[in-house]
């Protein structure tokens, strides 16, 4: 008996998953093609916001802290729509497991689109899954070389086109690339950059599966978003068992055929696949236990083009991504023996009974349109509106007023009582726009403003002003000589009307 203790952790299996086609084949390659087409067309998208704004459409501009979206813009102070925006994807991310399991992971997920990018880079360069395993297992020669230096070549050129397109979210695109060329962008682009083009090589290239399985939380937690009810890809083993092929198969089949009549002409008659029920019934599409070979003749095909290289029959397991490349490869060899396709299939586990009886299973609609789909489908509509809402009522002119607290007042030296207060006024407007500051008091209480000989200032498009405005008491008004009371600045617009106002209070001496 060996002292060595047993090692906790296995190595690496590579993955040579084989080319397949289908249509979820053809709907990945179509979401791969429209989700990399976003990513990387985006930020040289224009959009005419004014002369004194970016023209970028989806800009996210740190240095000024504005977020532009096409005609949205969010300020710093608006971040809860951020928020918003994100508490839905949660929601849809639940939704959308609840009712058809990992199809995010499947599908459109980052590391799913890259690792399908770098895949077809990877077949094109050294050929389909049995020349991958060749070329695996030989020895470093001249070719091998060749071949495995021209396909980290092209994902690298892949990776630092990612990394690039990123940083052109945060500055304006055309700029940024000038500054690129020339090597005269600032090191944060380039560290960025070079962050994200290694992440993309690394895991798209070598750690594909892994970042699925260790480093993404989401296997874990889709647990509890998913039930019996769910629609998810699995095997039918009612159906696929026993398996059988080659000489052991075509002998059970003979045997079943034998089974069903007289022959005809000298030849058995044309019954393919068939099984005896437990009543005696000759029944072409249920096999039984024991009663002669299922559909499955153990092709292993739908092994070979999972990419996280698992076999679905083995039940739901947690490295399973749902990306239904094993449906596709399934019904292309039920086809070719002459069986019924969806022996792998998108199924929910709640029809297993009615279907093993011979029952048909429930419809799409039943399965989607349940409880609790509802209810999470209801929360993401009722945020959206919510935020929609929130987005188009917002004001042009927004106005906050803060008290200078330190010292809450001042006496001046014919006893009237002045306070101080920092009021920052924001024009959202894409020129700029001469406000009109006003108080809105019971008592006689002047206003002036630093730096300006009257109540009017410039706010500039686009931009919020920081001013300080005094507000005085005379010594014979109630104000200053009460501990607190109610006043009301208001902003207006002359161009268009628009007023903002803000309570806030004065502070008079009391003693």
């Amino acid at each position: 008996m060996s002292d060595q203790p047993n090692s906790l952790y296995a190595a690496r299996e590579p993955i040579f998953p084989r080319r397949v086609s289908g249509a979820f084949r053809r709907l990945k390659w179509q979401i791969m093609v429209l989700t990399l087409g976003i990513y990387y067309v985006t930020p040289w998208i224009r959009w005419d916001r004014g002369p004194s704004l970016p023209d970028q459409a989806v800009l996210i501009d740190l240095a000024n802290r504005r977020f532009y979206f096409f005609w949205i813009e969010i300020w710093p102070h608006e971040f809860y729509f951020v928020a918003g925006l994100l508490i839905m994807a949660g929601l849809g991310l639940f939704l959308f497991t609840a009712a058809l399991g990992r199809v995010w992971c499947g599908y459109t997920c980052p590391q799913t689109v890259w690792t399908d990018l770098f895949l077809a880079v990877e077949r094109w360069v050294e050929g389909d899954r049995n020349a991958r395993l060749r070329l695996h297992k030989a020895p470093w020669r001249a070719r091998k070389w060749q071949l495995k230096v021209t396909k980290w070549a092209i994902w690298l050129a892949i990776s630092i086109a990612t990394g690039g397109a990123w940083v052109f979210y945060f500055a304006d695109a055309p700029t940024l690339l000038r500054d690129l060329l020339t090597l005269r962008a600032a090191p944060v682009a380039w560290t960025s950059i070079a962050i994200l083009t290694a992440t993309t090589f690394v895991f798209g290239g070598f750690m594909r599966e892994q970042v699925c399985i260790y480093m993404c939380p989401w296997p874990r937690i889709q647990g509890a978003m998913m039930d019996d009810g769910t629609l998810t890809v699995a095997y039918r083993d009612w159906r696929g068992e026993p398996r059988g092929k080659g000489l052991k198969r075509q002998s059970a089949e003979t045997e079943i055929t034998n089974a069903a009549g007289p022959q005809i002409g000298g030849r058995s008659p044309v019954v393919p696949m068939q099984y005896r029920d437990a009543t005696g019934v000759i029944r072409p599409d249920e096999p039984q236990a024991g009663k002669g070979p299922g559909d499955c003749i153990d092709c292993n095909a739908c092994v070979n083009v999972c990419p996280m290289g698992i076999d679905i029959r083995d039940g739901q397991q947690m490295a399973c991504i749902t990306c239904a490349l094993c449906i596709d490869a399934c019904d292309e060899v039920m086809e070719k023996v002459g069986r019924p396709r969806g022996l792998i299939d998108y199924l929910a586990l709640s029809d297993a009974p009615r279907e093993r009886a011979g029952g048909a299973p429930q419809s799409l609609w039943r399965h989607v349109l349940r409880l609790r789909n509802l209810i999470y489908f209801g929360l993401w509509s009722a945020i959206g509106v919510a935020l929609l809402v929130a987005l188009f009522l917002r004001p042009m002119l927004e106005l906050t007023v803060s008290p200078v607290r330190n010292p809450s007042f001042v006496t001046l030296s014919d006893g009237s009582i002045r306070n101080a207060y920092d009021v920052r006024v924001r024009n959202r407007l894409g020129e700029a726009h001469e406000i009109e500051l006003s108080l809105n008091s019971g008592d006689r209480l002047t206003l002036d403003v630093e730096g300006e000989d009257i109540g009017t200032f410039t706010v500039q498009a686009d931009t919020q002003r920081l001013i300080r405005v005094y507000v005085t008491a005379p010594a014979d008004v109630p104000a200053a000589r009460i501990d607190r009371t109610e006043i009301d600045f208001v902003v207006t617009d002359p161009t268009t009307g628009e007023t903002a106002s803000v309570a806030t209070s004065f502070n008079g001496d009391a003693r």
